[in-house]
This record gives C-alpha cells, sequence and structure tokens, in this order.
C-alpha cells in the first residue's frame, strides 16, 4: 500500500489545487438545495469552466470532449474539487455513469450528440433503473419496450430517479424479451426526458428536498439509434454503468465524519466527558481510519494500472451507515435545539439535520446494505453466493404475489 501521491501524480495535485484556487466560483451556492435553479445555474457554469480547462470528464476520451487523462488524475482532481468545498453532483450521474454507458454501447452519431454537451455541462442526466417491483432486485423490471420492426414502444413506471424532473436525458432499461429468464430478456435505451410520453412526479423527501421522482412511460417511441448495446443484453449493458458507480466512493468522503461531531461536542458542556460518547466516538474513528486505509489500497490498485472491483462495496456499506449514525448522534448532541435545521441557528449550518434526513436513503441508493454485503461476501472473500431458483426460469413464469 502507497499513501503517497507519486511525482507525477504530486505535480498534478498541485496544478490541480492552483487552478481551482484562481477559478472557483466568487458566489458559493454549494449549501443550496440542489433544485434549486440559481445552484443548478452555477454547477453548469462551474462545469463549463472546467470544460474550458479539460477538467471536466478527465478520464473521458478527449475526441470526444474530455480530458483524455487517467483514472487517477479523475480522482485527484476530485479530491480537491470537494476540499474545496464544491460539491454540486448534479453531473456525477451523467459523466460519471451514463456517459461511460453511452460510450461503451452507443452508435458514434449518438456520442457526438450526447455526450459533448453533458461534459461541458449543458446536460443533467437521470438512471431510469429502479421500479416499484425492482429496487434491490434490480432485474425484475417490468418496464415493457416492444419492437415493430422500425419503432420501439415503451410503457411502465420508474421510482427514485434522482434528478429526473432536472434532467434531459436518461438511461432506461427495459423488459424486451419475458420469455427469457429475468437477466437475459432486458435492452437499454437512452431517452429524451423532455419527450411528452414522459411524466416526472417529484417525491417530498423529509430532508425537503425534492430530488427523487416517480416517471411514468406512456406509449414512448424509440428508434434503434436509441438503444445502447444489443437487444435483449440490457444486464451487462447496465453492469458498465454500475461499474462506473464506484468510482465515487474511490474520490470522496462522506461528512460529517468523526471530525466534525466531535467538534460539535466541545461546544457543547459536558458533552466530551460523557462516557457513552466517547465510546461511539472512538467507534466512528476506528471505522473512518479503517476505510481510510481501505481507500488508499484500492487507489494504490489504481494507480498501478488497475481498476474498482467489488472491494469499493466496503466503502458505500462503511460511510452510509456512519453517516446515519453520526447525525442521529448529532441531533440528539443538540437536545431540544436538534429539531432547529436553521442554517442561521442551527451549529455547523444545520449540517446534521439536514443529513439526518437524507441518511437513511444513502443505506438504500447505490445498492442496499444487504446487496452490498452479498458483493462483499461472494465476490471478495469468495463465500458461495445465495441460492437462485429463478435463475433459469423465463420472467412470464416467475410468480408475482398477485391474487
Amino acid at each position: 500500500m502507497d499513501f503517497n501521491d507519486t511525482p507525477e501524480e504530486a505535480a498534478y495535485r498541485a496544478r490541480v489545487k492552483a487552478w481551482i484556487v484562481a477559478n472557483k466560483p466568487v458566489n458559493d451556492l454549494t449549501s443550496r438545495k440542489r433544485s434549486d435553479p440559481e445552484f443548478i445555474a452555477e454547477a453548469k457554469a462551474w462545469q463549463a469552466t472546467k470544460a474550458g480547462a479539460g477538467f471536466a470528464g478527465i478520464r473521458r476520451p478527449g475526441e470526444w470532449g474530455g480530458g483524455g487523462g487517467t483514472m487517477m488524475e479523475d480522482i485527484v482532481f476530485t479530491q480537491e474539487e470537494e476540499a474545496a468545498g464544491l460539491n454540486y453532483g448534479i453531473f456525477m450521474i451523467g459523466i460519471g455513469m451514463c456517459v461511460p454507458t453511452v460510450l461503451a454501447h452507443g452508435l458514434d452519431t449518438v456520442k457526438d450528440e450526447l455526450v459533448r454537451p453533458t461534459i461541458r455541462g449543458e446536460k443533467i442526466w437521470c438512471q431510469l433503473f429502479s421500479e416499484p417491483s425492482a429496487g434491490s432486485d434490480l432485474a425484475n423490471v417490468r418496464t415493457k419496450a416492444v419492437f415493430d420492426g422500425t419503432t420501439w414502444t415503451v410503457n411502465g413506471q420508474k421510482v427514485w430517479n434522482s434528478f429526473a424532473h432536472k434532467a434531459d436525458y436518461g438511461l432506461l432499461l427495459t423488459r424486451t424479451n419475458p420469455d427469457k429468464p429475468k437477466h437475459k430478456g432486458m435492452t437499454m435505451f437512452w431517452v429524451d426526458m423532455h419527450d411528452p410520453a414522459i411524466e416526472v412526479r417529484p417525491i417530498h423527501q423529509a430532508s425537503g428536498e425534492s430530488e427523487f421522482n416517480e416517471v411514468f412511460i406512456n406509449d414512448l417511441k424509440l428508434t434503434e439509434a436509441n438503444r445502447l448495446g444489443e437487444v435483449d443484453a440490457g444486464w451487462t449493458v447496465s453492469l458498465t454503468t454500475l461499474m462506473n458507480e464506484r468510482m465515487s466512493v474511490m474520490s470522496s468522503t462522506r461528512k460529517p465524519n468523526w471530525e466534525e461531531i466531535m467538534g460539535l461536542a466541545r461546544s457543547i458542556p459536558g458533552a466530551m466527558a460523557d462516557t457513552a460518547f466517547r465510546e461511539q466516538l472512538a467507534d466512528w474513528y476506528v471505522k473512518a481510519e479503517g476505510l481510510r486505509f481501505t481507500r488508499f489500497r484500492l487507489l494504490t490498485d489504481i494507480s498501478r494500472g488497475g481498476q474498482p472491483g467489488p472491494a469499493a462495496s466496503v466503502g458505500k456499506i462503511v460511510s452510509s451507515t456512519q453517516l446515519q449514525e453520526i447525525t442521529s448522534a448529532g441531533v440528539e448532541l443538540q437536545d431540544q435545539f436538534g429539531i432547529i435545521d436553521d442554517e442561521s441557528l442551527s451549529p455547523m449550518d444545520a449540517i446534521f439535520q439536514k443529513l439526518w434526513a437524507y441518511s437513511p436513503g444513502a443505506r438504500l441508493g447505490g445498492g442496499t446494505d444487504e446487496i452490498m454485503k452479498n458483493i462483499i461476501a461472494e465476490r471478495v472473500l469468495g463465500m458461495p453466493g445465495d441460492i437462485r431458483t429463478d435463475k433459469e426460469t423465463a420472467f412470464r413464469d416467475l410468480p408475482t404475489g398477485a391474487g
């Protein structure tokens, strides 16, 4: 394990730091709700600034508007961007997950149309994967796509789709062959979210945000140019998206962490003298250090030319669980004042109150705790997989629980 940048990485990090200091936005709106028009406008402006300097889509090919850099350079820039407080996030789905899927499985004409404006910050993406009956078991999607020889007609419902109400494009996973086993009868498409056949209904969240959405699709017409990958090979295409999702674990650290809650406790008389709290704090510190060293190990592999693998699931489950524990403890420490989420009145800009309401969703999005544990057990520890009785059964013959 290597704890230090290589000379080349150190030089790149110094160049990135200097550039961010010289170019970061004058008005910092990162504390605003991510659905606010002002926030989105600033995020798009910052993305365009990065694109002009070659710091947007760093590891995407230069021929499609990317920086043509390495995965490690991408990670270094994201780390320094986060350290500078520039946590916009609305382009993570598009550039981090959807663009690589389009590049890997789309037509060249489609790549030219979709990738460049996304990297420049002109377009926002969402993923249309989860459904009411297809959450942790993504292969259970029922949104149907039927081909008549020239046109695909899509009908169905999606849910929990982040930023769908602000998105210009979406990745859509559909069922195209119910006579095949569920993992073998799906097809992926890209869609224009402004098509009148797509209805988006924001979901009001406990945090006060409305980042999640329900999406209803009624007789949506698509051409073959919308298809990504082969017919009925949507599961393979979706793995491209999900593998790229792991990159966020490599480059970022969830806040608040143990440092923030210790800072809060020091401002509250008697809190640091509480033995039970001190034990909790020690546990959070140990977990954070374990996660930091795990990240170093994974970054060392990437620095040496490797790729992020299933071990990244460790970071997801530890950080999302710890986020919920720490925010809950932070609210409790404030006693009756813990219910106040006004940034001007609550400590640390009400970060504990805001993320306390958000934190349960962090344990669901991107894979539930149970799914992450299965990945770690089977693909990291080499334990036998769960017995799947539905593996070779045609999708139409699977029980639905209806009736």
